[in-house]
């Protein structure tokens, strides 16, 4: 088993239900522009949603356009400078992803472009106040200083046991990780509603949610 098999067998649970949630509160129509920001297709086959979706990621699979050139438009692009105009799309969705940008700086990018970009926005990641950090599938050791994250990843995290990475894959996938807090969700989001995804009463991410028309 890989550390994919494990996200693979765990996420559609909680990605059904967001998914859910994210129809009931962005109520999107046939014709709404999506932008989804670092995201793949596979996040959205059993979506239920029939807007037409763009996709941009900085790594775009060779071969992946062809296979879903009747559902998405891929696009390679930085979510923290995209080349789109102000509120060019009706929605922007993003799904854990502002968590990898590795500083405060960058997520401060990543969060002016998506609210200018998109007029309405569902931006999600997961919560650092969560006892598991979700990418190395730990407990507590987001808690830790980074050079100690670093440091135990490759010996004493699920994720370390499974992929085996080197040195320099192990310091360079943890040091772009960066959990954001509540009140640091709420700086960067100021226009946005935070809503809080719960699992046995502990928050486990959090959503800035933006409705133009409300």
């Amino acid at each position: 088993m890989n550390v994919h098999s494990i996200f693979a067998f765990v996420s559609p649970f909680f990605r059904k239900k967001r998914m859910a949630l994210f129809r009931e509160r962005m109520r999107p129509a046939k014709e709404t522009q999506i932008l989804d920001v670092g995201g793949y297709p596979w996040g959205w086959p059993d979506s239920q949603v029939s807007s037409p979706i763009t996709i941009l990621n900085l790594h775009v699979i060779p071969g992946l356009e062809d296979q879903w050139k009747d559902r998405y438009t891929l696009v390679k692009g930085d979510a923290t400078c995209m080349q789109y105009q102000d509120q060019q799309f009706d929605i922007i969705f993003s799904n854990s992803v502002i968590e990898h940008l590795g500083t405060y700086q960058q997520q401060e990018k990543f969060a002016r472009e998506v609210r200018r970009v998109g007029r309405d926005l569902w931006i999600q990641t997961p919560a650092k106040c969560f006892f598991l950090e979700p990418h190395l599938l730990t407990p507590f050791i987001h808690w830790l200083p980074k050079q100690m994250q670093i440091s135990l990843a490759r010996y004493f995290t699920v994720w370390g046991w499974i992929t085996r990475p080197s040195k320099k894959a192990a310091f360079e996938y943890v040091n772009q990780l960066r959990l954001l807090n509540e009140s640091e969700m709420r700086s960067l989001f100021p226009d946005c509603e935070i809503v809080k995804e719960k699992i046995l009463g502990l928050t486990k991410s959090y959503v800035a949610v933006r409705r133009a028309a409300n």
